[in-house]
């Protein structure tokens, strides 16, 4: 049996991208954040969020989390690179391990006057804002909730007076009662 040629291309399989929360145990210690990142830019990578603090002080570990987006190869890749760094203890995909917890603050500064004003005090009060400042015409708002929380909140605000914005990137957890 003969094979026939074509001349169409073969089909390419194209693989979903999906985001993904990575969770990343490391020694505290000067360049650690500068070797991670550097293995995402190096590889053209992108970080959609990045936090970063001491977790374990008499240990000085710290807990790295990381919000990127890609194909399922180039997440195991970035997990497989991420592990090979000599001051990664381990490297947890808190998307693979169900539902986690993830939350981010954010600080939201609305100037206006009048109806403006009214409107912004309504939309904070919806969304369970708290008024960290106020002044007779500018009020600073701290909202705590998922990044699609802070993303509307931010969106209503900006046809109130939305001057300024300030966010501190993800913060996440599994659920359940195991931990790292």
């Amino acid at each position: 049996m003969t094979q026939m040629s074509t001349h169409y291309p073969a089909a390419t399989l194209v693989e979903p991208i999906s985001r993904h929360t990575l969770a990343v145990v490391v020694d505290n210690e000067p360049g650690v954040l500068a070797r991670i990142a550097g293995l995402f830019s190096g590889r053209g990578y992108n970080i959609e969020s990045l936090t970063v603090t001491e977790t374990e002080h008499e240990a000085h570990i710290s807990r790295v989390t990381i919000i990127t987006a890609g194909t399922d190869s180039i997440i195991e890749q970035i997990k497989s690179h991420l592990e090979k760094l000599v001051p990664v203890h381990r490297v947890v995909d808190l998307t693979l391990t169900g539902d986690a917890v993830e939350r981010e603050l954010c600080l939201v500064k609305v100037v206006g006057k009048g109806d403006h004003r009214v409107e912004a005090m309504r939309l904070a009060a919806a969304f369970g804002a708290r008024t960290m400042d106020a002044t007779l015409t500018s009020f600073v708002y701290e909202l705590t909730g998922t990044t699609e929380e802070i993303e509307r909140f931010i969106k209503l605000m900006t046809a109130v007076g939305l001057a300024e914005v300030s966010r501190t990137g993800v913060a996440a957890m599994a659920r359940g009662a195991e931990g790292m």
